[in-house]
């Protein structure tokens, strides 16, 4: 398949993943007489990288680009990809995002705080999935894919659940099916690595949730979770990686929809996430982002910065205040009964107790 792209590739990959690429993919493709040319990206998707990665990709002629790694290697190797006009593989060696499939790249400043993204006119040409390649990345690794693909339900449906255009609704419903199936085997899953329940699992991390974000596009592919995720990433972008950060965020959307709009629904939901982040150990609260000592102003700023004017936050079907948004990020695992969910969020009754 590759051979049918391009015959000189350049692979894209980490420092620690460049030597892993050689004697993954060296035996294979030299058999194919092709041209190959391993760089790293710096480890961060930056635009510093890609002005080094575009320079000897062009010196080395290259007519594939293929990403190996991680997300951020993954999203550096289709927005090279992308500029340059080629055709991109992707390898993930890890199951930690969807990365390998979507048709988006999340770019970070040198010090891994999310700056932008940029929607990319198409999915990667070719995908490789090997169980055995992901199966050698450490299992918080596939712990926090889980996190990362289980959001897609609880950010779609309330962006776009009432949608009546086709696609988006076929991308909700996928959502919920996803969820359930994390729901359903996740524990096993992890508990068995390299199982076929296991594979599901990898399968669903990695395709199922790039699929919806296919689907429905830019429109359902993130809201408050990830939008939270982006401001967490001026504080800590190296304390915890990103399918931790966005379940996190997807407890204060949830607790966020509970303090604006009074809903039940979503103090359910929030409960039922609290406990199946105990048996998979997703974090459930800052504490456990190292966050534990933030100071005031820094909770701050990553909340204005989740709520920046062009933020995914925006999708939420209700305006958020900054003290709103700080209230939600703080509590996510309180404990909350609604006394009448139809009163506004004034004047509804809430009791509160906030479980360390």
């Amino acid at each position: 398949m590759v051979t049918n792209l391009g015959n000189s590739l350049f692979i894209v990959a980490g420092e620690n993943t460049i030597s892993t690429g050689e004697s993954y993919l060296q035996p294979i493709l030299k058999q194919q007489d092709l041209k190959i040319i391993f760089a790293s990206y710096g480890g961060e998707c930056k635009e510093s990288s890609l002005q080094y990665l575009h320079k000897r990709a062009n010196a080395n002629e290259a007519n594939v680009i293929i990403g190996m790694g991680g997300g951020k290697a993954l999203d550096t190797a289709k927005l090279l990809a992308h500029q340059l006009k080629l055709p991109v593989v992707t390898i993930p060696t890890s199951a930690s995002t969807c990365a390998a499939w979507t048709a988006l790249s999340n770019v970070y400043s040198e010090k891994g705080a999310f700056l932008y993204d940029v929607g990319l006119f198409k999915c990667p040409e070719l995908l490789i999935l090997d169980y055995e390649l992901v199966q050698t990345a450490p299992q918080y690794t596939l712990v926090a894919g889980i996190g990362d693909a289980i959001a897609k339900w609880y950010e779609a449906s309330v962006s776009s659940g009432t949608s009546e255009n086709t696609m988006i609704v076929a991308a909700v419903e996928q959502a919920r099916v996803l969820r359930d199936i994390l729901f359903q085997k996740s524990v096993t899953a992890i508990q068995n690595p390299g199982s076929k329940t296991w594979e599901e699992v990898v399968n669903a991390t990695v395709l199922l949730a790039g699929v919806i974000g296919g689907l429905g596009g830019v429109q359902c592919r993130t809201v408050a979770a990830h939008a939270i995720h982006n401001g967490l990433t001026h504080i800590c972008s190296h304390g915890s990686i990103h399918g931790e950060k966005v379940a996190y965020g997807i407890l204060a959307q949830l607790r966020l929809e509970e303090i604006v709009m009074g809903n039940k629904l979503a103090t359910a939901a929030r409960q039922q996430l609290l406990k199946f982040y105990a048996e998979i150990k997703l974090p459930t609260k800052l504490d456990d982002l190292g966050l534990g000592k933030i100071t005031p102003e820094e909770l701050q700023k990553a909340a204005k910065i989740a709520l920046a004017p062009n933020s995914d936050i925006h999708r939420l079907p209700f305006p958020v205040a900054l003290e709103e948004l700080i209230a939600a990020m703080v509590s996510t695992t309180a404990v909350v009964e609604i006394k009448d969910s139809m009163h506004c969020a004034s004047t509804r009754e809430i009791k509160e107790e906030v479980t360390e």
